[in-house]
């Protein structure tokens, strides 16, 4: 088995991601990767998806992941049915942060029980 097939879950998120400027190289057995996450969220996702199938400290892949917007955590578009504290379990595993979550939008919001589909959220950088 190649290394890109090895990784290839980590390439189709990254594409899933819409990961700039990536390129992928396999040199002797190690597969180098790199590109441009746009928030420190995606590039977590990406390394969580790289430890998941290469144990903590892989060795046989090599990645450099920039990221374009570390002013926040993570830009979230509402879907019907979320609530501020199921938003915030998905981000930091807490449900309690949603407080978080609301005092960043609360030039938008003014009711954290009162958030509608297709509202674009920053979730903070904690």
């Amino acid at each position: 088995m190649t290394m890109k097939a090895k990784y290839q879950s980590v390439l189709d998120l990254g594409e899933s991601l819409n990961i700039q400027n990536g390129d992928v190289q396999e040199e002797n057995g190690i597969l180098k990767v790199w590109g441009t996450a746009n928030t420190p969220y995606e590039k977590n996702l990406i390394w969580d998806k790289i430890k998941e199938i290469g144990g903590e400290n892989p060795t046989d892949i090599v990645a450099d992941i920039k990221v374009a917007d570390e002013s926040v955590f993570h830009r979230h578009t509402v879907k019907s049915g979320e609530t501020l504290g199921k938003i915030a379990i998905q981000y930091y595993g807490n449900a309690a942060r949603y407080q978080d979550i609301f005092k960043a939008n609360s030039d938008i919001l003014k009711n954290p029980d009162l958030i509608h589909p297709d509202q674009e959220l920053i979730i903070p950088n904690l």
